[in-house]
């Protein structure tokens, strides 16, 4: 059984990525309304209701915006930490899954592994998504990599990693000075090095897809984010893609 992953876009202004094997479809984070996210689940040739469950890595508006909503419309089964979850924001949902962040658990016929990750929410997870021995990891939202992040995400067949920023860039750019401090913190997002060095000590052998995610509109460039990862990448065969805030990036297939 194959395995394919997309994006419905990636940043600041709202991200949504999808995992697919053919009998089970979740997306990881939800942050477009309903009305954005039909429309660029068509792009890829899905209805709402090809979703079978929405996990949730944490409660800041970019990920979380539309998740109360869709599952209402559509029934969808939502999957988050108990610290993520806000009644007095979401509401009731449908169907409720509070999932401790340290224990893998099933959606369907994917393995779902929740990983802990320092970020400046309640209580912030990331995943890997397994099927058939086939692993997508996704890392975005945090500030630095703990040795269990590096020691969990070793073993993936794709990554999306975040590069969100260049420290020049942060330094130099628009933010105000405690933004500037929050989003280069220990609990903020990941530089362009920082994601290049837990590269260093991923089984490149096994991974065959690198998704540069969670790319800063402000404060970094495509460019750059690439150029910081390129050397540690030097031999590899892979394939390296950038996602975008405003088309996310198509379906990637893992046989």
């Amino acid at each position: 059984m194959s395995v394919r992953f997309a994006s419905l876009g990636s940043g600041s202004k709202g991200n949504a990525t999808l995992i697919d094997n053919g009998s089970t479809c979740v997306v990881i984070d939800l942050g477009f309304t309903i009305k954005e996210t039909v429309r660029r689940l068509s792009r890829l040739g899905l209805m709402p209701h090809d979703v079978d469950a929405i996990l949730v890595t944490h409660e800041h508006a970019d990920h979380i915006h539309g998740v109360a909503g869709f599952a209402r419309k559509f029934g969808t089964p939502v999957y988050l930490t108990p610290g993520t979850y806000q009644q007095k924001k979401m509401g009731e949902l449908p169907v409720l899954n509070k999932i401790n962040c340290h224990n893998p658990f099933e959606v369907g016929s994917f393995t779902i592994t929740p990983v802990a990750v320092p970020h400046d929410a309640k209580e912030p997870c990331q995943y890997l998504v397994t099927s058939n021995e086939i692993t997508v990891g996704l890392l975005t939202d945090l500030g630095h990599i703990t040795p269990h992040v590096r020691e969990t995400y070793r073993e993936c067949d794709a990554l999306l990693l975040e590069c969100n920023h260049d420290v020049v860039m942060l330094q130099d750019g628009p933010y105000p000075y405690q933004l500037k401090q929050r989003v280069g913190g220990d609990y903020g997002h990941l530089n362009n090095v920082q994601a290049a060095e837990l590269l260093d000590t991923i089984n490149l052998e096994r991974l065959r897809h690198l998704v540069i995610s969670h790319i800063s509109g402000k404060n970094n460039l495509p460019n750059l984010a690439q150029d910081a990862v390129q050397p540690l990448l030097l031999g590899w065969t892979g394939s390296l893609v950038v996602a975008s805030q405003e088309e996310g990036f198509g379906w990637i297939s893992l046989d």
